[in-house]
């Protein structure tokens, strides 16, 4: 018996190496404030009712963004830490997002800044992801605390990682020990555990794996025809699949939001209800009413199964992939049905609207976009 089992067991140790090797196993070590940052992203003590994380929102298995499938194919807002309070978006992706720059406007754009309408600005600590990681804690209608003493004083009380804290956040003035959390947040969503660059796609570029034949014809539509790389930028070795701008799609209301439900007359102002309250005059907020901030395709697909339902868009109107691809190429087609926009100035009819794709087409760029998701495994 033990003259047989030692080839076994050197061959399972192979075979364990191999899948080491190909990322299958790997694990990424974290430095000392990511491994804080990501205790502070998965704790569901930092909330009012100590009942919502940001990974709540924001779930690895779902592409860091919304994973309660009964939630995306509703109104796709999810329900803050006090029962009844809700935001007005869709949760974004909260990876890929550390190498959007401070907002500023280019002479024809705006460009930067984190959430959809680019409120975390950068403008402060010089790192919107950082900004933006500060304000679900203290946004009633998200984790809801009442200010940063309050948070701080929740981290400072942690069995797990308060000693963790003290050694990456010393000191004692409240604000900066904020924005220590949001700096450790930001350096965990940066990290390559959550922006791993692990997609088929990556291994692609790295000559490490083979498209298919309908994968290679997204592409090329993806690039060419489709236009969708004029916003989603492939660009690189670690392409983003982002320009970090704003657009205004012409995506319909989402009748099941709750901010609709409470008012239907209400529409999202996106950037330029931000532009607004900075008192910008109204000819520069105007022109950017109803844009809202390119995502990121990586993970576009990423779910915990085949059938897991994702939505998308700011407000999730859609349901698939197949969907808003489908409404990308047919939303300015008479007779295709779509309802009128949510905001009706600023639509993009210059990238998409009536593209002429065929269904095949279509199947296509859904099937390329479908190489994204990170974690892969190789053949």
């Amino acid at each position: 018996m033990r003259s047989k089992s030692i080839p076994v067991l050197a061959l399972m140790s192979a075979a364990v190496l191999l899948l080491v090797a190909t990322g299958a196993f790997a694990q990424p070590t974290l430095t000392s404030q990511e491994q804080l940052g990501k205790n502070l992203f998965f704790d569901t003590k930092l909330s009012l009712n100590e009942n919502q994380s940001c990974a709540t929102c924001h779930a690895p298995e779902s592409g860091w963004t919304g994973p309660d499938e009964a939630i995306n194919v509703d109104g796709a807002v999810y329900e803050g830490s006090i029962p009844g309070a809700f935001g007005d978006r869709k949760p974004p992706s909260a990876a890929y997002g550390g190498d959007s720059p401070i907002l500023y406007y280019d002479g024809t754009k705006w460009v930067g800044g984190m959430f959809w309408d680019g409120r975390a600005t950068g403008w402060t600590l010089g790192d919107p992801l950082a900004e933006q990681a500060k304000g679900p804690f203290l946004n009633p209608k998200e984790q809801a605390i009442p200010d940063a003493a309050a948070l701080v004083a929740k981290v400072q009380a942690s069995e797990e990682y308060a000693d963790l804290f003290a050694q990456q956040c010393p000191g004692t003035d409240t604000a900066e020990l904020y924005n220590c959390i949001g700096r450790a947040i930001a350096a965990y969503e940066r990290s390559s555990e959550v922006s791993p660059f692990t997609s088929k796609y990556d291994y692609w570029l790295k000559g490490m794996a083979k498209l298919t034949a309908q994968e290679h014809l997204g592409r090329a539509l993806f690039q060419g025809k489709a236009k969708c790389s004029a916003c989603h930028i492939i660009k690189g070795k670690q392409p983003l699949f982002t320009d970090f701008t704003y657009d205004n799609l012409g995506i319909p209301k989402n009748p099941l939001n709750p901010a609709t439900i409470a008012d239907p007359s209400w529409a999202d102002p996106g950037l330029g209800g931000f532009l607004e309250s900075l008192k910008k005059p109204e000819i520069n907020y105007m022109a950017e009413w109803g844009k809202h901030k390119v995502p990121t395709l990586r993970n576009v697909d990423l779910r915990p199964s085949e059938r897991f339902v994702k939505a998308y868009g700011h407000n999730g109107y859609f349901k698939s992939l197949e969907e808003i691809v489908h409404f990308y190429n047919t939303r300015d087609v008479p007779g295709a049905g779509w309802p009128v926009p949510e905001v009706a100035q600023n639509v993009n009819t210059a990238e998409m609207g009536d593209l002429g794709l065929s269904p095949r087409e279509e199947a296509a760029i859904v099937a390329f976009m479908k190489t994204l998701s990170d974690g892969y495994v190789l053949p």
